[in-house]
Formats: C-alpha cells, sequence, structure tokens
C-alpha cells in the first residue's frame, strides 16, 4: 500500500475494524501506541471505545501532548463515538478530568443516547453521501454545540452525530462496523486534501 499513513490509536477499541477498513480503501493504515508513531503518521483514527480509558492510557503513556500537537500543527485525524469525545474541545457528563485530544470546536455529550441497552442501529443521511450509511450507536455521544467553523453532516434524535471541521472529521456513530468505507473514504479525501 502506497500513499501517506494513516494511523490508529491502538490503546483500546475498534481499531482492527478501522485498519480493514482502510485496507479495503488501499490505504496505509498501521497501529500506533508509542509516542514515536505519532510523529510516523500523516493522519490519525481515534477510534470507538472508552473515551476515559482511552485518555488515560495516552497520558500515562506519553501520547496525549504529541496528538494535542499534531492535531494542532493540522494532522487530519478521524474520531468515531469515543474517538469523537477525544477530538471535542468540551465534553458533558465525562469524567472528572478526563484528558482530550481536541483541536475540534464542539461540545460533546458522553453516552448521550444511553445505556449500553439503548444501543441501536439504522439508516442515516450523511451531506455529501448518496444514499444514508448504516449508522451503528453504542453507547453514543452526540454534539450539543458546535462552533462556527463546524460543518454538520448528519443528525439524530435532534443532535448533530457527524461533524467536519478543516481536516477533522468526527462521528457518534461507529463506521468501521460493516462492509460501508464511505465515511472512511470522505476521511481519505481529506488526507489527501
Amino acid at each position: 500500500m502506497t500513499g501517506p499513513t494513516i494511523g490508529v490509536l491502538a490503546l483500546q477499541g475498534d481499531v482492527r475494524e478501522h485498519l480493514a477498513a482502510l485496507e479495503r480503501l488501499g490505504r496505509r493504515g498501521v497501529r500506533v501506541r508509542r509516542r514515536e508513531e505519532v510523529d510516523d503518521c500523516d493522519a490519525l483514527v481515534l477510534p470507538g471505545g472508552e473515551s476515559t480509558t482511552m485518555g488515560r492510557l495516552a497520558g500515562s503513556l506519553g501520547l496525549l501532548e504529541p496528538l494535542r500537537a499534531r492535531v494542532a500543527a493540522g494532522m487530519p485525524a478521524f474520531g468515531t463515538c469515543a474517538g469523537m469525545v477525544l477530538l471535542a474541545d468540551r465534553v458533558l457528563d465525562g469524567a472528572a478530568g478526563q484528558e482530550l485530544v481536541g483541536g475540534l470546536d464542539v461540545t460533546v455529550r458522553r453516552n448521550a443516547f444511553g445505556r449500553q441497552v439503548d444501543s441501536f442501529e439504522g439508516p442515516l443521511a450523511v451531506h455529501g453521501l448518496a444514499d444514508p450509511v448504516h449508522a451503528v450507536f453504542i453507547r453514543a455521544p452526540w454534539v450539543e454545540e458546535v462552533g462556527a467553523g463546524v460543518e454538520v453532516l448528519a443528525e439524530a434524535a435532534g443532535h448533530p452525530v457527524a461533524v467536519r471541521q478543516g481536516r477533522l472529521l468526527a462521528t457518534s456513530f461507529h463506521p468501521e462496523v460493516g462492509a460501508d468505507t464511505r465515511l472512511h473514504g470522505l476521511f481519505a479525501e481529506l488526507v489527501d486534501g
């Protein structure tokens, strides 16, 4: 595989699924677990999982500051579910002292759709895609507030669930689940752009 190297933060969560989606697109995806691996990436995926755990692990492994610096410097990033929380500048219902990468001018509410038993899936219209995506929401966040430079790409239950700001893309749901790679394709366009 050639082209830019897209790292997938591999501390916890849907790492394997994101790597498989990138591979289906012919993109080079690598696991990112160590500080020096952050510098080897041209872009980064922050996967679904548990945002508090991922933030704590990233902090204890010395990854938070390099991730923050790279995102602030313009590195493309794609956050899904917990990854959306990590990319957000502000979080509601987070753990005390919850660590964030930041960069995305949104306020996100963790577990906004409810507990694990409230998880759901279904078709979701996404701006820029001809047909709906099959969206899987698992203890998903939603966006409470968007900054002036944030474009809302999709909504569910009256709240934004997919947003883009510059070279940052985030979804409340899990596009890595299943065979539809169109959202990863949108991210690849941001990487190439």
